[in-house]
């Protein structure tokens, strides 16, 4: 393998688990709760999503609006954070802010899903405040946002790709004289997108060709688990922490 580009935050020994939302198959994701449980069954890495309340405060969430997994409903955006606070995910725990789970998991490393400009700041702003440079990684769908967020924070910051610099970095996999962005630290890709397969050995090798680490989303099959392990990508996010815990034990990778 090529040497890969070793940003703080990639500081692990061998393939990282991601524990999506802090694994959403239990019902409970984004909360302090599901968090802490991937934590206890040895999770390091925690993949989560930022908004911001119509005053600024950056909560741990990942769709816009609180329909879908709370009693509460309403775009964050518009509401205020001493109306989101009282809303519960699954009617039980609280929606967390993103500073609450910096000072919470001192241990944890972030994966950050950037999910809409007026939390851009706020999030910089934060992690800056915590010093929390070495424990976050930024991405976002949109290449222009994460790109953004690097230019303002500088190389201390860690970024993954957007949907663009995936597709550079596909086409740069086929032989096209593509080149991507050059300061991301990793490629989280989903393992096929729109009936088009992202990850193949092509695109690993000419990730790692690059000094880019491969992060996949969101594997909750074990088959699938081993066959991308196989591949030779560096990280997997799960819903199912327990299923990738196991997979990485029997591989003898889990760490």
């Amino acid at each position: 393998m090529t040497s890969l580009r070793r940003h703080p935050y990639l500081d692990h020994p061998g393939p990282i688990p991601f524990a999506h939302r802090g694994g959403a198959a239990a019902g409970l994701e984004n909360t302090v709760a599901q968090f802490r449980r991937a934590v206890q069954a040895g999770y390091r890495y925690v993949e989560t999503d930022v908004h911001a309340t119509r005053d600024g405060k950056l909560v741990a969430f990942h769709d816009t609006t609180l329909d879908r997994v709370t009693d509460g409903e309403g775009r964050i955006a518009d509401l205020p954070w001493s109306q989101v606070r009282h809303a519960r995910v699954a009617g039980k725990e609280p929606v967390p802010l993103f500073e609450e789970l910096l000072e919470t998991f001192p241990e944890v490393r972030w994966n950050v899903d950037l999910k809409a400009e007026p939390a851009l700041h706020p999030l910089l702003n934060l992690i800056a405040r915590a010093d929390a440079w070495d424990r976050v990684c930024v991405g976002s769908f949109s290449e222009a946002r994460v790109a953004r967020a690097q230019r303002l924070a500088g190389p201390r910051l860690a970024t993954s790709y957007g949907t663009r610099g995936v597709l550079d970095l596909r086409l740069r996999s086929w032989g096209l004289p593509v080149r991507p962005r050059r300061s991301a630290i990793a490629a989280q890709v989903p393992e096929a997108q729109s009936g088009i397969q992202v990850v193949d050995r092509r695109f690993v090798r000419t990730a790692h060709a690059c000094g880019l680490q491969v992060h996949v989303w969101t594997i909750n099959d074990p088959d699938r688990m081993h066959r991308l392990l196989d591949l030779g990508v560096d990280g997997i996010m799960t819903d199912h922490i327990d299923a990738l815990r196991k997979v990485m034990e029997d591989r003898g990778v889990w760490v």
